[in-house]
């Protein structure tokens, strides 16, 4: 911790192993440690607060000279739905909604997660010094990789900034409670009478499959755009694939061409006989 590591998760981890040797402590015992402090939660729970904090530890300790090096195999995590991205007229839909509830800031908070990846934790915490609107920029500041990260704005998103009166040293959104976005978004979806959507379906996850989807966009793009470090994360995690098999079934049929009546397979067959002549 005091070289930079994370401690959110630490206590029931210390708590397990009181009185151990981290020397002595196996892979299998952190699935253990794991199971034990974690007996209902999902498996990718027990993968982020359990196993990545107790293996970062032991490696920490090992960079140290006290122990070898550990991997532990982490849990399975099955694929989740739970989060989908929303397309175009349902993003409309929720700013007209919003709008009409003259709720300017709420609009463009979500607006701002749609088209920069940023998480709500981000987006709340975006003061009014880190907005640059005539470079067209935002800061976010102290992100979940510890790292600034610079996010670039559309001219829709710039437009809806600019009637915020943005200050230096206040949240340019207004709001500080990342639970309290998601509620009023939940109350804004049904006014709207649409599929009610969580902060991170609306932004992070629609911004994936979003980028992926623009004419010419790569995934080393989409993943600098956005702050993503692993593709693995990227690709199994926010990128949503819209209609694979029809667009890749257009994509051969543009780039075979037109089909000729030549291509087309004889009516007539050829008899063909097999064994000796006579």
């Amino acid at each position: 911790m005091q070289q930079g590591g994370e401690g959110r998760f630490l206590p029931p981890i210390l708590k397990h192993f009181k009185g151990r040797a981290i020397g002595t402590i196996k892979p299998a015992e952190i699935r253990g440690m794991a199971l034990a402090i974690f007996p209902k939660a999902s498996p990718a729970t027990r993968n982020r607060q359990a196993i990545i904090p107790a293996r970062a530890v032991v490696n920490h300790a090992h960079d140290l000279g006290w122990c070898g090096p550990m991997k532990v195999k982490m849990f399975d995590v099955p694929k989740s739905n739970k989060h989908k991205p929303v397309d175009r007229k349902w993003l409309d839909a929720f700013l007209a909604q919003a709008d009409a509830d003259k709720l300017w800031h709420l609009s463009a908070l979500v607006l701002f997660m749609n088209q920069t990846a940023a998480r709500v934790s981000e987006a709340v915490n975006l003061m009014g010094e880190h907005v640059d609107l005539t470079e067209r920029i935002a800061v976010l500041a102290k992100t979940k990789t510890d790292e600034w990260s610079v996010r670039h704005l559309t001219a829709e998103l710039v437009a809806r900034l600019a009637t915020l009166d943005i200050q230096a040293g206040k949240p340019v959104f207004s709001y500080t409670d990342p639970k309290a976005v998601n509620k009023r978004m939940a109350a804004v979806c049904k006014r709207a009478g649409i599929e009610k959507r969580t902060t991170h379906s609306a932004g992070r996850h629609s911004f994936g499959t979003n980028a992926m989807t623009i004419p010419g966009a790569d995934i080393k793009t989409a993943m600098d755009a956005g702050g993503w470090r692993s593709a693995k994360l990227f690709l199994e995690t926010y990128v949503h694939s819209k209609d694979a098999g029809r667009s890749l079934a257009e994509k051969f049929d543009k780039a075979s061409g037109p089909i000729g009546t030549d291509l087309t397979q004889a009516t007539q067959k050829k008899k063909y006989r097999f064994g000796k002549k006579r």
